[in-house]
């Protein structure tokens, strides 16, 4: 349902009577901690959702043992907070923690593997280096090729989508949009695909198709990544100023300038409402509305 602030009134409801209940480092107080931590980080509140997720490690620490699988989940947690924030080095050493746990406590082929992998092999791409992503992207696939309960599940189509985006930086735009359009294949023969990640994947075919020239798909695709959006995000998500931006991207590349500075224009309501006064994504969107009007 997406119903955030309902979310996180029943979280409250549920952390009082903890509170009554429980000693301070009871284990119950880590997951509803990290319940917390889910829900700011599908809002966005970055900082929020790093809090919460914290307060869920340091007692999981305290009280399960060292390779415990909810001490991997908290790190991953970790990992992906300090991905949405930049923080390459700190994401980095938070994935490869639940890597250590795995590689003790599970079997080499293991699903969980399959997100691990992945997550530590975006981190190497967001620092430029894609043969090390592209390894670990790899590692993830062959598990999800010899496992049949994985072959055709949304964890092999994020990494069809992964492994595509390390070539689309790479600039190997007809290798990339072969692994996007096979990610899509599972997708859409999926009777519940996840509807985030389908938005995901429509929006990487429209960053594709937009370097390649093809205008009409690009903003096709795009279109399609933030129609999902607007249902399953409140007004002001960044994923929204994302969407809103490459839209306003494709225009400008139609020299249609009116409709790329009005997507321009949304973007920055909810960067400068969202995003610290220098953040260099808020200074991107000056540039493209500097860009608009000086073409």
């Amino acid at each position: 349902m997406d119903d955030y602030s309902n979310a996180i009134s029943w979280f409250e409801k549920a952390l009082e009577i903890q509170k009554q209940a429980f000693p301070e480092n009871h284990p119950d107080f880590a997951n509803t901690y990290n319940n917390f931590g889910s829900v700011y980080s599908s809002m966005g509140e970055k900082s929020t959702a790093l809090s919460y997720y914290q307060k869920a490690l340091e007692i999981r620490e305290l009280s399960l043992p060292p390779n415990h699988p909810d001490i991997a989940t908290s790190y991953n947690n970790l990992g992906t907070i300090y991905s949405a924030m930049r923080d390459k080095q700190k994401a980095l050493s938070s994935y490869e923690k639940p890597l250590e746990i795995e590689r003790t406590s599970l079997p080499p082929n293991h699903p969980t593997f399959v997100t691990t992998y992945n997550n530590i092999g975006l981190v190497h791409q967001s620092m430029n280096d894609y043969s090390t992503a592209l390894s670990f992207y790899q590692k993830a696939y062959e598990i999800c090729k010899k496992n049949p309960q994985l072959s055709e599940s949304d964890e092999a189509a994020m990494t069809y989508n992964k492994i595509g985006s390390a070539h689309h930086a790479m600039k190997e735009y007809s290798t990339a949009l072969s692994f996007f359009e096979k990610a899509f294949e599972i997708q859409s023969k999926s009777p519940n695909p996840k509807i985030r990640n389908l938005a995901i994947t429509y929006s990487n075919m429209g960053l594709t198709y937009h370097e390649m020239n093809d205008h009409q798909k690009a903003l096709l695709y795009y279109e399609k990544a933030l129609e999902i959006e607007q249902k399953m995000f409140p007004d002001d998500h960044c994923d929204l100023a994302t969407s809103y931006s490459n839209i306003g991207l494709v225009y400008d590349s139609m020299k249609d300038y009116k409709q790329a500075l009005s997507f321009h224009e949304k973007a920055l309501v909810i960067r400068k409402k969202k995003m610290s006064s220098d953040d260099l994504t808020l200074a991107s969107t000056y540039n493209n509305i500097a860009s608009t009007y000086y073409e």
